[in-house]
């Protein structure tokens, strides 16, 4: 077996698409002082029917980005598509105060679809669906009730 050897110019081929959800900067108080950490939220998928999401903590950006995704990558669930690139039926889900609806649409339609629930749906690879979301504007419990309510799916 060969191993390929990846030259300096060159960029690695990664098995799933990425993208920030939420990025936040959050301080923890302390005896010494403020303590500053950033939380990443990150989607990945692979546009044919997985995906997952992480949340995670770092020193700075980058870091928390890395982390996030190497939890995502753990976390990925597969997801039923119909041959019109949409779900198989209609289906409510409630995660915290986030509920969110998800509608199959007929091919041609689009993804229809708001912030959290749009990036996730997008890196499933479902490509017709109509969404609402409900009760919550909180983006990581938006994605987390899509990604439930993906995985139910049978």
């Amino acid at each position: 077996m060969q191993k390929k050897f990846i030259k300096r110019g060159e960029k690695q081929e990664r098995e799933f698409e990425q993208k920030i959800i939420d990025l936040a900067r959050v301080t923890r108080v302390t005896a010494g002082g403020k303590q500053l950490n950033f939380r990443a939220c990150v989607a990945i998928g692979d546009l044919k029917g997985r995906c997952g999401i992480g949340l995670a903590k770092g020193v700075d950006v980058a870091i928390a980005v890395e982390k996030a995704a190497t939890v995502a990558k753990k976390k990925i669930i597969t997801v039923s598509i119909t041959k019109e690139e949409s779900i198989p039926y209609e289906i409510q889900e409630k995660f915290g105060a986030a509920r969110i609806l998800l509608k199959p649409a007929k091919k041609g339609t689009g993804l229809k679809a708001g912030s959290a629930v749009r990036i996730v749906l997008e890196l499933a690879g479902i490509k017709n669906i109509t969404s609402k979301i409900f009760g919550s504007n909180n983006k990581i419990n938006n994605a987390k009730a899509t990604i439930n309510a993906l995985s139910k799916f049978k």
